[in-house]
């Protein structure tokens, strides 16, 4: 098996036991804002690799809460990786079950701005939408 990263909808981990496609997608508005995140990091000193992490938590009203971080950090036996837009897209096996179908996205409208995930597995979300139900 390849154990290099491809462009979506390929990916780049040597199990057998996930699918083809890579069932979580990252707006080309979402790289963007992460590539230039990523620019800045190392312009103040961050000279390591840094990944695109998305995982899932307890926590929140109504029971789980997506995470986005920059870790330095890929595990081959328990990661997902794959390559969106030039952003390194790593996402836990465990986080994976409940992001299937998941995109990123990045907003800015006059009230706010920031990174958006929508989860259509979610079946319900709190008041203020930074929790969700399965």
């Amino acid at each position: 098996m390849s154990t290099g990263v491809v462009d979506q909808p390929t990916i780049g981990v040597k199990t057998a036991d996930v699918p083809a496609t890579f069932p979580i997608s990252v707006t080309e508005k979402a790289a963007n804002e992460v590539k230039r995140i990523i620019a800045d990091q190392q312009a103040a000193g961050a000279a390591e690799k840094l990944y695109l992490r998305i995982s899932v938590r307890g926590g929140g009203c109504s029971g789980f809460q997506n995470k986005l971080d920059l870790d330095t950090t890929f595990n081959e036996k328990t990661d997902m990786l794959s390559e969106q837009h030039g952003v390194s897209l790593i996402v836990d096996k465990k986080s994976m079950l409940y992001l299937q179908g998941a995109q990123i996205d990045f907003h800015e409208d006059l009230n706010a701005r920031g990174f958006r995930i929508t989860n259509p597995s979610a079946k319900g979300t709190c008041g203020c939408g930074s929790s969700y139900s399965m």
